[in-house]
């Protein structure tokens, strides 16, 4: 699958920023995977991963698609 680059959806890389790490970053983020690494660690690939996540967020509100309010874990008992 293609997924667009930060160009693309109107995302500007700031200067200061190595580009290659923020792509990089963007991209991880749009696959759906996590920052496992200690490379994930640096700025670049941070804000990168960081502005991808807000983008998804926005493309999925722009579709209609709402997120639960709260996010939740309910831990239940059953009596012998």
């Amino acid at each position: 699958m293609v997924y667009p680059s930060p160009q693309e959806v109107g995302i500007s890389i700031p200067p200061y920023l190595k580009k290659a790490d923020f792509c990089r970053g963007f991209e991880w983020a749009l696959r759906g995977k996590q920052i496992c690494r200690a490379e994930h660690l640096r700025r670049s690939f941070r804000l990168g991963f960081r502005a991808a996540k807000l983008y998804l967020n926005e493309l999925r509100r722009a579709q209609g698609v709402i997120p639960f309010p709260m996010k939740a874990q309910m831990r239940l008992r059953t009596s012998h």
